[in-house]
This record gives structure tokens, C-alpha cells and sequence, in this order.
């Protein structure tokens, strides 16, 4: 399992907005081959910021599958405009659970 982790700074005013094309968004995401999760967390300090967690099988589900697919454009023109600066994405592999 990966863990994608992407920090998400959107635009100030725009969060009700952003929030609303995540909703149309995750629709997309969820349907990916290799997708097993998502969740979506506001910052209590900082209420402009945002970090998505996704879960995906394999990296390459994300990088290559979801990334390189035709589905990923309807992401992008959903979601890429409210974030200033763009996204930083890692991606976490588990060394210890409970």
C-alpha cells in the first residue's frame, strides 16, 4: 500500500468553491484502478490549507495509472486553478501499523 500525501494551499475566498469541485472530484479519483482510499482534511490553523491522503496499491497506480489517464484531465480542469502555490505530492510506503 502507498499512502499519496499532497498539501494543498488554495486560493483565500475560494475554499467553499474548492470544496464543492472536490465533491464532483473524488467521484473520479475513486473509480481508479489501484485507488483503495481518500480523505480530505482541512487545517484548524490554517483554514486555506488542505492535505488529501490517498491510498493506492502501488505507486504506479498514481503515478502511471491514474496520472496518464484520460480522467486525470477532468481532475485537473476541476481542481488545479484554487491551489496558489501548486500542490507538493509525497508518496509514504508503511513501516509500522497498529
Amino acid at each position: 500500500m502507498i499512502l499519496e500525501v499532497a498539501h494543498l494551499d488554495v486560493i483565500p475566498a475560494r475554499t467553499a468553491e474548492f470544496e464543492a469541485a472536490f465533491a464532483q472530484a473524488q467521484r473520479i479519483i475513486s473509480v481508479m484502478p489501484g485507488y483503495l482510499s481518500h480523505e480530505l482534511q482541512r487545517c484548524v490553523e490554517l483554514p486555506d490549507h488542505y492535505v488529501l491522503l490517498v491510498r493506492w496499491e502501488t505507486l504506479e497506480a498514481h503515478t502511471v495509472g491514474f496520472r496518464q489517464s484520460t480522467e486525470y484531465q477532468r481532475w485537473k480542469q476541476l481542481l488545479h486553478h484554487f491551489y496558489d502555490p501548486f500542490p507538493t505530492v509525497e508518496h509514504y510506503r508503511p513501516v509500522a501499523l497498529n
